[in-house]
């Protein structure tokens, strides 16, 4: 019989978990926290390990990291049980050398697959079947949700970098591709009949970016630019396509980040065609914050026409409203560099 070590802090979820695990024919080995885990594992060496994030006194990451600098120990398949579904942090784990990643909640199926396809896989590379079994996704069918979804991304993406300013695809290309933003950030506009450029929408790490059909002969609506050193990870919309059809979940949940960006773009517009000049600047100040991951307290440097593209408002009105957030205290400007002062005056600017 195999033994599963189980490390967990919340008793609750630890002891249904274990005895999911004990009805499938498993040994449960529990701890509930990293420092008692990684005692066990080395006292136990149990077959496989999972284990949980977030932990008082050891996390998961340290457990993990603890393990793999043991010869005794550094084989065990590891499983991370976590509430932490941001891509970086389950591309850390995986970085580090976990073997698979679920996230809570978590269904009794997911759970006991994801033990029996890595014991089977530690059982292989026992009998020397095989040299080596890489981490990365290799089949459509092993992609069970979207988390692994962009795992497929990093792993056998296309990687491509664009420096600030560069083009990334224009407006009536052909849209072969579909990419995961590893790192920066991105710009989607459009030219108006004027000739003035529209911002549609900021794309920061872990958005998707470039969807407009799964038909290859449906060109970009809009183009793409990156508005810092950005990286890239594409797929071929065929690939795509071929995962979707196969996954109903990962096709679910694709949508609803879909549906949630629809949402986003629909108030944006909503902002554009009814709030003030003031509260426009305000807001638009706020979305590039959040969008360029920065503290309200550090700068941001954004030039003055993508803030009154994204705002729908003239360059001359936002440099105006710059001008007087600047006397009002809401802000200090330096250059091209802003930082707020008054986050909560700018939040409830009218």
């Amino acid at each position: 019989m195999n033994t599963i070590l189980l490390i967990e802090d919340d008793a609750v979820l630890r002891e249904n978990t274990a005895e999911i695990l004990e009805l499938s024919n498993y040994d449960v080995l529990t701890a509930p926290n990293g420092r008692i885990g990684i005692n066990k594992a080395l006292k136990e060496n149990p077959n496989i390990i999972v284990c949980d994030i977030m932990m008082p006194e050891v996390d998961g990451y340290g457990v993990l990291e603890a393990l793999a600098k043991n010869k005794k120990t550094q084989h065990i398949p590891f499983v991370f049980l976590s509430a932490k579904t941001e891509h970086k942090e389950i591309r850390k784990g995986m970085n580090m050398g976990a073997d698979d990643y679920l996230t809570k909640p978590f269904d009794e199926e997911e759970l006991i697959s994801a033990v029996e396809s890595r014991l089977a896989k530690a059982k292989i590379l026992s009998e020397n079947i095989q040299d080596s079994f890489p981490k990365k996704i290799e089949k459509n069918d092993d992609v069970r949700n979207l988390n692994e979804l962009k795992n497929l991304f990093d792993d056998e993406g296309e990687i491509s970098t664009y420096k600030k300013g560069e083009t990334i695809y224009k407006e009536g290309d052909h849209s072969n591709y579909i990419y995961l933003i590893l790192k920066g950030v991105v710009k989607t506009h459009q030219m108006d009949e004027n000739g003035k450029e529209l911002i549609t929408t900021l794309f920061k790490a872990d958005d998707f970016l470039g969807f407009t059909s799964f038909d290859e002969n449906i060109p970009y609506q809009e183009s793409a630019t990156a508005v810092e050193t950005t990286e890239l990870a594409g797929i071929s919309k065929q690939t795509l396509k071929g995962i979707l059809e196969e996954n109903k979940k990962v096709s679910l949940e694709l949508m609803n980040v879909l549906t949630d960006n629809l949402s986003e773009i629909k108030q944006q517009l909503l902002q554009m065609a009814y709030s003030s000049v003031k509260r426009k600047t305000a807001q638009t100040i706020l979305q590039f914050v959040k969008v360029l991951d920065k503290k309200p307290s550090e700068n941001i440097k954004i030039s003055r026409t993508d803030l009154a593209s994204v705002a729908g408002i003239a360059t001359e009105s936002l440099i105006r409203t710059l001008s007087s957030f600047k006397k009002e205290g809401l802000l200090e400007i330096e250059g091209r560099n802003i930082k707020i002062l008054d986050i909560e005056g700018l939040e409830l600017m009218e």
